[in-house]
């Protein structure tokens, strides 16, 4: 069906914040509802015809022995992240490229309307993003970040750190697609950021060295230099697992038949 969309996983994390379950395992081989995070997608993608799959892998990359999956070791994974490591793939950097978080699961309706999606460039956001965010932390600021769309509902501030909730229209979810000659943009821009940055302070975010920027730290470099990027609007049926708070609450949502409310887990 999308047999030539393409999708790169980003999955070399060390989970500090789920150990111990990570002691001797990647995140992304951490299980939730009897499969791991990185098996959820992988079923997903399958769903839609999607084969042409690359994990990027880091720590104890020994340990994700799914069959049939191109793997990249990320071998300095210990100090990278997000936005350099998708370009550790770069033979795949090409046509229509979905880019995910390794510690993310989503329900197929999300997949979908991020495929149908015709802008080159277009990132999954997730509107309801509060109702998560106040199960997961006693202060949603602590981890909410700035999201700003336009008119059109292309966004024009990614990633900043809020004051208040109504500087987020919603979350960015870990999910996106980039193709055809936004990609093309994207790679391009990418590679000046990197040379400027050499010469410099890190032009992505002057905090941290060019090879620890954030993924949204390329996407508001992006946006400041004029390239558009389209968001695709859902409303909840997405969790991430980056702690072991999460799991615990996921898990008990789900005993007491209380998660389908943020998160079906028939539609994954």
């Amino acid at each position: 069906m999308n047999s030539k969309t393409k999708i790169i996983i980003l999955a070399g994390g060390q989970g500090k914040r789920l150990r111990p379950l990570t002691n001797n395992k990647p995140k992304c081989m951490v299980e939730i509802f009897n499969k791991s995070i990185l098996e959820h997608q992988i079923n997903c993608l399958k769903e839609f015809g999607i084969t042409d799959i690359t994990v990027i892998t880091g720590y104890h990359s020994d340990k994700i022995k799914i069959p049939n999956i191109n793997y990249v070791k990320n071998k300095n994974y210990k100090n990278t992240n997000m936005a350099t490591a998708v370009f550790l793939a770069q033979e795949k950097l090409n046509g229509s490229v979905i880019i995910s978080y390794g510690d993310i699961i989503y329900e197929k309706k999300i997949l979908k309307k991020l495929l149908n999606e015709r802008n080159d460039l277009s990132v999954v956001i997730d509107e309801n993003w509060r109702n998560l965010w106040r199960l997961r932390f006693d202060n949603p600021l602590n981890d909410g970040e700035s999201l700003k769309l336009n008119k059109e509902g292309f966004i024009i501030d990614i990633g900043q750190k809020i004051k208040n909730i109504g500087e987020a229209e919603g979350q960015f979810i870990g999910l996106m697609k980039f193709q055809d000659k936004g990609l093309e943009l994207v790679k391009k821009h990418y590679e000046d950021f990197k040379r400027q940055s050499q010469n410099g302070p890190n032009v992505l975010n002057p905090k941290l060295s060019f090879e620890c920027s954030f993924m949204t730290d390329l996407l508001q470099a992006l946006i400041k230099h004029g390239i558009k990027l389209k968001s695709v609007p859902v409303n909840g049926g997405w969790l991430e697992i980056d702690t072991i708070s999460d799991l615990e609450i996921y898990n008990k949502l789900y005993s007491e038949g209380k998660l389908s409310k943020l998160f079906n887990i028939k539609n994954i």
